[in-house]
């Protein structure tokens, strides 16, 4: 049962109380709690083992894992220097492409570059920058647009704010006069 709260209080982001922790593993509360107690000790190196660079607290009427007070300079500085995930050059005109263009399904959007986005776009998906909007009810084609965690990263309140694409590039009307092919 230990192995078990340990995986659970290592995914969680806000502390749970006994009794959530006892349904959580399915355990009773008591022996929760006595597990609990056995992780505290473990932890703080009153055990067989080193103290550890993470504790078990009780905060908020339940359990979480933290870092030791006195490591938090030294994660605070890792976490504050690790440069930020950069997308790809792939990434970034797929991107664009959806921004511009959504709500665009995938097979519109490898049309417009030329090139397959399948692996992009599940890219985009998980760092939440794109999100599925709707599928075609005629054909079951997903329907991309993009999210508010985009226009965060980009420091704008709305897809408005993005630069003109530019006046130069051909719009594709070219060469049709009234629904005409000339």
């Amino acid at each position: 049962m230990t192995e078990k709260l340990e995986a659970i209080l290592l995914i969680i982001d806000e502390p749970l109380g006994l009794v959530a922790l006892a349904a959580a593993v399915g355990a009773p509360v008591p022996a929760v709690r006595q597990a609990i107690e056995t992780l505290v000790d473990d932890y703080d190196g009153n055990g067989r083992g080193p103290r550890r660079g993470f504790e078990l607290r009780e905060v908020g009427g339940g359990w979480r894992l933290f870092v030791r007070e006195h490591l938090d300079a030294l994660v605070a500085e890792f976490v504050g220097g690790q440069a930020p995930a950069r997308l790809s050059q792939a990434a970034l005109e797929t991107l664009a492409v959806i921004a511009y263009k959504q709500p665009v399904t995938r097979s519109q959007v490898a049309s417009i570059r030329a090139v397959n986005v399948d692996s992009v776009v599940r890219t985009l998906l998980a760092r939440g920058l794109i999100t599925e909007l709707f599928a075609d009810a005629e054909t079951g084609a997903i329907n991309y647009g993009t999210t508010d965690a985009l226009l965060q990263n980009l420091g704008i309140n709305s897809l408005d704010e993005l630069p003109p694409i530019s006046p130069l590039l051909d719009d594709g009307t070219e060469g049709f006069d009234e629904g005409n092919i000339r």
